[in-house]
């Protein structure tokens, strides 16, 4: 009967966290919680916020240059063995650009918001993009414009990847 009431105590002390070495916290964490709380969680709903799409996705990367990302476009795709016109021809696919426009866009020193909106016509093809970048899947993201600049990774990444060419552009 002892050793009952023993490992009872034992469960309860578990259950309150005595006894137990503490978790390590993940990096970047400040508090004494690892985790955000219920209440936390429903401070950023009632904002509008949701979890497929946190708050500073919204305006950071839209006010990003696309000249300025560029480069690093085609540096990730030759890094990997493919070519800037295998990139630029991934870029017009999606966006409608003839290789001037997008040549034009890159002068202009455009952002991500004024690349999309003046784009000729988003691929009707582009919503059979799907999978995950940056740790979000990309057919759920309900922002129009970071939808689409997040099917501009995915496809950047698919390049880099070596995926041929037929299937980045869904033939």
């Amino acid at each position: 009967m002892a050793r009952d009431e023993e490992e009872e105590r034992e469960d309860v002390n578990n259950r309150a966290g005595h006894g137990l070495a503490a978790a390590p916290k993940p990096v970047g964490c400040s508090g004494s919680r690892p985790f955000p709380t219920a209440r936390a969680i429903n401070r950023v709903q009632a904002a509008g916020f949701n979890k497929k799409q946190p708050p500073h996705m919204n305006t950071r990367v839209f006010k990003m240059s696309f000249a300025g990302v560029y480069p690093h476009y085609v540096q990730k795709a030759e890094k990997k063995g493919r070519t800037k016109e295998e990139l630029d021809t991934i870029i017009c696919w999606l966006t409608g650009y003839d290789q001037e426009g997008l040549q034009e866009q890159i002068d202009r020193k455009n952002d991500f918001e004024t690349f999309f909106a003046q784009a000729p016509q988003i691929n009707p093809a582009a919503s059979k993009i799907t999978g995950m970048i940056c740790g979000y899947r990309v057919e759920e993201i309900e922002d129009g414009l970071m939808q689409k600049i997040r099917y501009l990774d995915k496809l950047v990444d698919e390049l880099a990847k070596g995926r041929p060419m037929e299937k980045i552009l869904r033939k």
